[in-house]
């Protein structure tokens, strides 16, 4: 099973591609996609649902998982979350892929056993249960792995 974890932003959206087989989770791809600060936001939206759909065209998810909207005291910062997050979520509808929210602390119990562990212990653990060989950067690419892990963790293990 292949899932997409989606850090949605405007400046920047992180995304994280794993690979579940049985137990053994692996990373595949992940990164930042960033959106020029001097574009139209309309602009900026197109680009990030481009990239999410060559993601998906690439490396070809079965499932998605994008980190649930949260209460944020900066308005205007949680609007421009919900905007891009609209992004991913019409992107992944239009090829046919289920997707499944998560709050930031369910992701974090499952990915340190602790809803308010500090972004540090999150990448730490990303890297380890990834084996990656360096702490997965930026932080919205290791919190689309974190994601990502979320989801492939909760899904049955297919026999």
């Amino acid at each position: 099973m292949i899932v997409l974890g989606i850090d949605p932003g405007t400046a920047l959206t992180g995304y994280g591609v794993v690979e579940r087989t049985g137990s053994r989770i692996r990373a595949i791809d992940y990164g930042c996609i960033e959106t020029p600060s001097d574009r139209p936001l309309a602009e900026r939206l197109l680009e990030i649902r481009a990239a999410i759909a060559d993601l998906i065209g690439t490396h070809e998810p079965s499932l998605v998982a994008v980190e649930r909207l949260f209460f944020n005291r900066n308005v205007q910062t949680a609007f421009a979350v919900g905007q891009a997050r609209g992004a991913v979520l019409l992107t992944a509808a239009e090829h046919g892929l289920p997707v499944f929210e998560f709050t930031p602390n369910e992701v974090k119990i499952a990915v340190t056993g602790y809803g308010r562990a500090p972004k540090a212990q999150v990448q730490r653990m990303v890297q380890v249960v990834l084996g990656l060989p360096e702490l997965p950067r930026p932080d919205d690419a290791a919190d689309a792995l974190a994601i990502a892990i979320c989801l492939a963790h909760s899904r049955p293990v297919a026999a």
